[in-house]
């Protein structure tokens, strides 16, 4: 029996090296994020505010990190067909999303029938990134300088004056009705699938008034080709001291501003996003970022992953009482 068991135990040890060897191959052969290229969504046409900043932010990730970050532009419901897929990808890290208000909070709110992920549930914040005030503008053809005429315009025209945006829900969708709701007239929302289609549109004439994060239009305000009316901030804008805010054009205590953010899907490895927002904080508080944002008209935020997912849930509750009766006008 002695010499059996001499013989068998070569082999019973080599059993248990290959058994130890096959535990401890993953972790042995596991691979540090990112093993490939790393899909970016930016749920907006390219050519908008989160289209040009999400790929800012894809160049400096690919310099950081030794892999391509790669811009997929999934346009459409307000971001809605973009945060969906996010919502779907695998939570590897390769995939994640570069987005607005719209899609990281106010689109539960203002598509609650349609939109099938929750952004608390099914999102991994990685960065609060910037915000940006939003900007009422006219064409030169049309009749108005100011928000004052405007809105004398359009309560002595109901209807008539045509306005556009980025997207129903958008921010610019929920500027213009707050501003109706303070001033008790009626404008027509003309909404498009992002400030690039809006924003073609609205320099071409086919509407009289366009409302959007004040980026889109800062380069048409210095060539004279349109007119700001007002500025979204509680004061004026230190980039545009002579644009007037919405409170001077007649709205009392009004005060709105549009943010981008940094997610992945939920279950994102932590290793990931400890990366990615620490890239997005450093570049955020650099001279170059600032610089960068400056020119945009946006706010260099940052912060912790954990911060913007409680931010998320903030805007969510700030917004309930004024989305959710505009959604159900809308049914």
């Amino acid at each position: 029996m002695y010499a059996l068991i001499q013989r068998a135990a070569p082999a019973l040890a080599l059993a248990a090296a290959l058994h130890a060897t096959m535990l401890a191959t993953p972790a042995a052969h596991a691979q540090p994020w990112p093993a490939r290229p790393v899909r970016v969504v930016v749920p907006f046409p390219a050519g908008g505010p989160a289209d040009v900043l999400g790929r800012v932010m894809a160049v400096r990730f690919t310099e950081q990190l030794k892999q391509q970050f790669v811009i997929d532009n999934r346009p459409g419901a307000n971001g809605n067909i973009g945060a969906t897929l996010l919502a779907k990808a695998p939570n590897d890290g390769h995939t994640i999303m570069f987005a607005t208000t719209g899609p990281l909070a106010l689109n539960r709110l203002m598509y609650a029938k349609t939109t099938t992920y929750d952004p608390a549930r099914d999102f991994a914040p990685v960065s609060l990134f910037a915000d940006m005030p939003l900007i009422v503008v006219a064409n030169q053809t049309t009749p108005v300088k100011t928000l004052q005429e405007a809105i004398a315009h359009a309560r002595a025209n109901p209807g008539k004056l045509t306005y556009s945006s980025p997207g129903h829900g958008s921010m610019a969708h929920l500027t213009a009705e707050l501003i109706q709701r303070g001033t008790g007239i009626k404008l027509t929302h003309v909404p498009y699938k992002g400030s690039a289609p809006a924003l073609t549109e609205f320099l071409g004439g086919s509407v009289n008034l366009a409302m959007d994060l004040a980026s889109t239009y800062i380069p048409h305000l210095k060539s004279g080709s349109v007119r700001a009316l007002a500025i979204s901030t509680a004061t004026r804008f230190a980039l545009l001291p002579d644009v007037p805010t919405v409170i001077e054009g007649g709205v009392p205590g009004y005060h709105a501003s549009g943010w981008f953010g940094i997610v992945g899907p939920a279950g994102m490895p932590p290793d990931a996003i400890t990366k990615l927002n620490k890239i997005a904080n450093d570049w955020l508080a650099s001279s170059e970022g600032a610089g960068r944002l400056r020119d945009m008209a946006a706010r260099p935020l940052g912060g912790s992953p954990a911060e913007l997912g409680k931010f998320i849930s903030s805007e969510i509750d700030k917004w309930r009482p004024v989305v959710e009766p505009i959604a159900a006008a809308a049914q």
